[in-house]
């Protein structure tokens, strides 16, 4: 029996790896419809991609909560967020790519997907996928929000490396994208205690150009923190629940969390 379900499972992960696009099986017998699932390509998926691999990705992503953009095939920065959160969750390299290690844990966590329960939406004409590390993407973020957003990185982050920047605006964009948190920028900042800066007043200083650019990028994608939800600078934290946290890098002055 163990090694019949290895073998199964080896089969499994070689089928993917291979791809097979749309796999069509019989539910009983007496000529019934056939079921389509829906089973990635052999290609490998990326900021940028666009077809039918991407339609399933965000189909299977939105399925999970991960995702929250249009299922429109467009491999865009709300994409490469949410499939860098489901690779930080799932215990992936969180690097945004999706090769078979990826699929085949999506299509694991995901086996009851079908193609209408996330149905597909028109690509907007005005949607072209912008270029990693331009200024066009925003995932989605007013003017309104990118300024709020800048004030506290500024606040936050003022004098640490550009990186260190890019990843406190990472880091309350993730928090938008969980759960645990509120689902607004707004909310997110303004949650009692989550940020000094906006507890001493310092998210209110002029903020400057740097810091502005650095949410841009965040918002188009660029996570440096990996899907991190929160971050501390060891010389000042007194807090023992935060020094409890699951430790995952250092940038600058600051340690993020898990």
């Amino acid at each position: 029996m163990k090694l019949r379900l290895v073998a199964a499972s080896v089969a499994l992960t070689l089928a993917l790896s291979a791809g097979l696009h749309a796999k069509a099986t019989r539910s009983g017998s007496g000529g019934a419809e056939p079921e389509i699932r829906e089973t990635f390509s052999a290609a490998i998926i990326r900021y940028g991609s666009r077809g039918e691999d991407v339609y399933e990705l965000q189909g299977r992503l939105k399925l999970l909560g991960f995702y929250h953009g249009r299922v429109d095939g467009v491999f865009g920065p709300k994409t490469l967020a949410a499939v860098r959160w489901f690779q930080s969750r799932f215990g992936l390299r969180v690097d945004g790519i999706v090769g078979p290690k990826t699929k085949l844990k999506l299509w694991q966590a995901t086996r009851h997907w079908r193609p209408e329960m996330t149905p597909r939406e028109p690509v907007r004409a005005a949607s072209a996928v912008p270029r990693a590390g331009s200024r066009s993407g925003r995932m989605g973020l007013t003017e309104q929000e990118i300024r709020l957003m800048t004030h506290v990185v500024h606040g936050e982050a003022r004098g640490e490396p550009y990186i260190g920047k890019v990843a406190v605006a990472a880091v309350i964009l993730n928090r938008v994208r969980s759960p645990l948190f509120p689902d607004t920028v707004a909310g997110v900042i303004f949650q009692p205690g989550a940020f000094t800066a906006v507890s001493d007043g310092q998210a209110w200083l002029p903020p400057d150009a740097e810091s502005r650019r650095a949410v841009l990028d965040a918002a188009n994608g660029w996570d440096p923190t990996d899907g991190c939800l929160y971050y501390f600078n060891p010389a000042t934290a007194t807090s023992k629940w935060i020094w409890s946290r699951p430790q995952y890098k250092r940038i600058g002055k600051h340690i993020f969390t898990r």
